[in-house]
Order: C-alpha cells, then structure tokens, then sequence
C-alpha cells in the first residue's frame, strides 16, 4: 500500500479563487503528504495567490492552456512515487482521498467513480453513460466512471503516456484506457461527488465528440482490431446481403455490393496491419 507521504498532490486550477484554498486546507488535514502542487492554469482571478498563501506550491501557465496541459505540468513538476490528481473546484472528499491512495500499490491506477446521482446534470449523466458503456465494449473492462479526474498512480507510469495526454478536457479518459489497454492494474474505488464551487468549463454539446474521438484514439492505438473488425463485420454483412438480393432480383450482383465487400475486406486487413503495429509499442517495454 502508498504511504501519504509518498504521494505528490497535483490539482489543476483555472479561475477557481473561491474554492482552491478550501481544496489545499481540507487535503492538508487528509494525510502527511509529500506535497500539494497546484498549477495555475493562466487564471485571472488571483487563484495562484490563494493557494500558495493555503500553503500549495504553485506551479503556474503564463496563459491558459488547459486542464490536460496542466496536469501534465503537474506531473513533471512531482517528486513523490505516487500521485493523486484532484480537481480543484470543490467537488471531491479529502477522506475519499485516503481511501483511493490506499489501494495504490495493489493497483497501478485508482479511479474516484462517482455515484450516478452526484455527476450533475440528466444531460451530463446521460452523456457519460454513453461514454462508459462505449469505452467498456472497446476495452473489454467494465468503466464506471471514464471521464473523473480524481485519480492517483504511480507517477512513473503517468509519465509513460504524458505523450498521449491532450491539453484539454480528455486527460482522465486517456489515462484510463491507456492504462487498460497496457496491462496495468485499474481500481475504480466509488465515491461521492459534491456540488462543484462556481460553474463547469465542460459543455456536453462542445466536448461530447471530442470525448468520443479519443475513445477511438486510444484503442486504436492499443487495440486497433476493437474498432476494425466491426467496421468490416457490418461492411460485409450489408455487401453479402446486397449482393443475395441482386442475383436473386436480376441474376447479378450489383456493383455496390462488391464494393462494400473489397471495403470490408481491406478494412480488416487495415487492422491486422494495426494491430501489428499496436504490438510494436510495446516491444522492449518493461
């Protein structure tokens, strides 16, 4: 099991002056922890101020850049074995903290899953249902809670995908399926969300297809037959059946038939090529 005092705390901080200091303090009673970094992601509201006068070293961005980008300068700025990324509007539990470091050793990557009831909005909720369960048939794992950004690994690891990570919004989707796609060890240790001090910077509308375009991203890149064979199967299917139809209606089979075909087939072979290369990755890793 992670020791507290072996976990860097990294929170990513954009315009959240009214509740970073409430985040720093309540962590600080949480545990001895080897320490609180909050980067400061170009706020303009006097967000890097309160948390280093709440006791946080302050990593900052002379211009808002995102919450990926911040995490990442979170992770590179960390000098613990582990770390725990949370969120600093306000929305996470200081003890659910020490319950998700506490499975740290036995797991490589614990999640904070939150109750269906606590994730905001109907259309949030049901935006991220979709996720889920999209992210679970394509990983072949059940995922809760794909899209929480209260989460801890081994700092090590994180660095191994910190060339994945995108400077947005998608940072926690990306860390989750690249850990299940590697092969390291995922928990999603449930936890109760509160209401977030100020208002979201995600819109379900603007951010949905971005979400779903690094679920494919992902897989692709580690498991590309996932997103291929599919593809090819439905291609096929519909091509087989066209070309039925038409020799059965005119005695030939129709040229969109033959070309949904030849496309299935170059498809699939487009995976196998894929998946080759997906297996290349990790040639030599330890």
């Amino acid at each position: 099991m992670a020791d507290g005092s072996a976990v860097s705390v990294v929170i990513p901080a954009y315009n959240e002056a009214a509740a970073i200091a409430s985040v720093v303090t309540q962590l600080q009673t949480a545990g001895p922890w080897h320490e609180i970094i909050v980067v400061d992601d170009g706020s303009d509201d006097g967000t890097a101020v309160t948390a280093e006068t709440a006791g946080a070293r302050v990593v900052r961005h002379p211009y808002n850049k995102g919450n990926g980008a911040a995490v990442k300068s979170g992770i590179r700025a960390a000098s613990g074995e582990f770390v725990l990324i949370v969120d600093g509007d306000g929305q996470h539990r200081p003890e659910d903290a020490r319950r998700i470091v506490g499975r740290l050793g036995e797991y490589d990557l614990v999640i904070g899953a939150r109750s269906v009831s606590t994730q905001a909005t109907h259309a949030r909720r049901y935006g991220n249902g979709a996720l889920n369960r999209l992210a679970s048939y394509l990983t072949g794992r059940d995922i809760p809670d794909l899209t929480s950004g209260f989460r801890a690994a081994r700092r090590e690891h994180l660095r191994e995908f910190i060339h994945l990570l995108p400077n947005g919004f998608s940072t926690p989707t990306t860390t989750t399926l690249a850990f299940i796609k590697a092969g390291y060890n995922v928990a999603f240790e449930p936890i109760e969300a509160r209401v977030r001090v100020g208002q979201s910077k995600i819109r379900l509308a603007r951010d949905g297809a971005k979400f779903l375009m690094i679920i494919l991203k992902i897989v692709t890149l580690f498991s590309p037959l996932r997103v291929f064979v599919p593809i090819a199967l439905v291609a096929f299917v519909f091509g087989s059946g066209y070309g039925l139809w038409g020799v059965a209606a005119n005695s030939k089979i129709p040229n969109g038939a033959v070309l949904l075909i030849m496309f299935s087939v170059i498809v699939f072979l487009v995976g196998l090529v894929s998946e080759q290369i997906a297996a290349l990755r990790f040639e030599g890793r330890q």
